[in-house]
């Protein structure tokens, strides 16, 4: 069966993009993925999370990606050159088709940057962007409002849509590149990328099959998958025993009480990297008046024992964090730690008028962090010392970002990752005062704020002398730790395993999005 590069056919869930098969030669190879959880949708800009960006790296590609040593490589754009200090230029590759049979072009570009302004995950981020112009068909110059020292960085999240197939009206009379959180909209429906894979089945929680593009650009990638089913198994027993027994080929969120078990195991090889995700809670502020006093954020952040958790439920497989900042990033600040101290955190809430206590609700998820459900279940029993009362409830994480989304709770947990690989990006988006017009503080779910924390980190993402920048953001790390603006815990690290013959060692990043179309099979 060969590729009919032009035709969409409809598929339940999903729109095929190209269903296609391609000869099932000896290199040809199938991949079967247990991932802990699968893509919440299919259009890449409705939700800024990991298992998003893992799905844009197969169906897209972006203008340029991050390599092992956090260095540039170029991808759609071949070369850029920055103009003066608010000016880039990039250059495009010739010759790229979308799934759909389109060509891709500058235009592509513009109008993804466009849709990326008006997203409500992404807009924060790209709110340095004053405007994309399409110089020639190949040709794409990038403004900034001020000069801005990571705008290579935010290139890394630029995966150009196919503007010509997400441009109309639906049958039904729905814009077609409308951005519906959580909902029902063509882009979540329907996929049309220039990457190495494209969907031809999706069953939400059930599973997604991809097959190769056989006219994706990049023809110097050794890379011999054929086609991927990509299955979720949240439950990280299921997901390991799913690897040693056959059924699976990779898997991510390796738990580490199970790290020795497939160390040892004769038929799959664990890879561990240093990861940079920090995990933590937010205190709604909205919603629980005692919230809005640092007092009692103090006594929050020093109820919990983050070495206990990092030793006792990670196993180590976690480094305890003070500050958003890992080691080796621009805002890191070496005097920040985590300062646990329980008679501290008693004599504060007796302080701030709280020495009884009140009672909160908390939620997690149970299938997106390496052990969240159990870490949550800890930090409610520490909370239990300064006589805060939890009812703590752990869900799936298709059921949590809806619900995370409208901040109907008194704490939740999350995870992040730094989009840009940069200290700033965690403030933007988990601890600005919430603006809803420019995306600022769009994970922000304790509406807590700060004016003047906003005001240093938006004055450093100015600067383009990085030392000066790096000491903006360390003393932006040092206000926040003074106020509580966010519940730190730890960074996780990331554990991936495959079995043999699969050599995931090259594809697999410190970002946590493996490259799976340069990935090689030999068995």
């Amino acid at each position: 069966m060969t590729l009919k590069k032009t035709l969409l056919a409809s598929v339940i869930g999903a729109v095929v993009a190209g269903t296609t098969m391609l000869p099932m030669t000896a290199s040809a190879e199938t991949l079967r993925i247990g991932y802990s959880a699968d893509p919440e949708t299919l259009d890449i800009h409705e939700q800024l999370s990991g298992g998003m960006l893992r799905f844009s790296h197969l169906a897209f590609d972006p203008l340029v990606r991050w390599t092992k040593d956090f260095q540039f490589e170029p991808r759609l754009a071949s070369e850029w050159e920055q103009i003066d200090d608010t000016h880039m230029r990039m250059t495009l590759r010739e010759g790229v088709t979308f799934h759909s049979g389109n060509e891709f072009t500058a235009e592509d570009v513009v109008w993804t940057i466009e849709r990326l302004k008006e997203s409500p995950d992404y807009r924060a981020i790209f709110e340095p962007i004053a405007s994309a112009e399409a110089v020639d068909d190949y040709t794409v110059e990038i403004t900034t409002t001020a000069p801005y020292p990571l705008l290579l960085n935010l290139a890394t999240y630029i995966f150009p849509m196919d503007s010509k197939f997400y441009t109309g009206e639906t049958d039904s009379g729905n814009d077609k590149a409308e951005i519906i959180k959580s909902g029902n909209s063509f882009a979540s429906r329907n996929v049309s990328g220039t990457g190495p894979f494209i969907v031809t089945d999706r069953r939400q929680g059930v599973r997604v099959d991809f097959e190769r593009f056989e006219d994706y650009w990049d023809t110097e990638t050794k890379g011999n998958v054929s086609r991927i089913v990509l299955t979720p198994i949240a439950e990280n027993a299921s997901r390991v025993a799913a690897l040693l027994s056959g059924g699976v080929d990779f898997i991510d969120a390796v738990p580490p009480n199970d790290l020795d078990r497939v160390r040892d195991a004769s038929n799959a090889n664990l890879f561990e990297i240093a990861g940079t995700r920090i995990i933590g809670f937010q205190l709604n502020e909205e919603r629980v008046e005692a919230f809005q006093d640092p007092r009692v954020r103090q006594a929050v952040d020093l109820a919990i024992n983050q070495e206990a958790i990092a030793d006792r439920l990670m196993r180590g497989f976690a480094t305890p964090a003070g500050q958003f900042s890992p080691e080796g990033y621009s805002g890191h600040n070496p005097d920040l730690v985590p300062r646990y101290d329980i008679e501290r955190a008693q004599e504060l809430m007796a302080e701030a008028g709280y020495e009884d206590g009140f009672s909160v609700d908390m939620i997690a998820p149970n299938n997106r962090y390496v052990n969240d459900a159990q870490i949550a279940q800890a930090v409610a029993n520490m909370l239990a010392r300064i006589n805060i009362d939890v009812s703590l409830r752990t869900m799936p994480l298709a059921q949590y970002w809806p619900e995370y989304d409208t901040r109907q709770s008194d704490i939740a947990m999350i995870g992040w990752h730094s989009d840009t690989e940069d200290s700033a990006n965690f403030f933007q988006y988990l601890s600005f005062c919430i603006d809803d017009e420019t995306g600022a503080g769009q994970y922000n779910y304790g509406s807590y704020c700060n004016e003047e924390i906003d005001a240093l980190v938006t004055q450093a993402d100015s600067e383009t002398d990085l030392e000066k920048r790096n000491e903006m953001l360390r003393e932006a790390e040092a206000m926040l730790y003074e106020d509580v603006g966010y519940i730190m815990l730890h960074w996780q690290n990331l554990a991936y395993a495959a079995a043999d013959g699969v050599d995931i060692e090259p594809v697999v990043n410190a970002i946590d999005f493996p490259y799976l179309g340069d990935l090689v099979i030999d068995r």
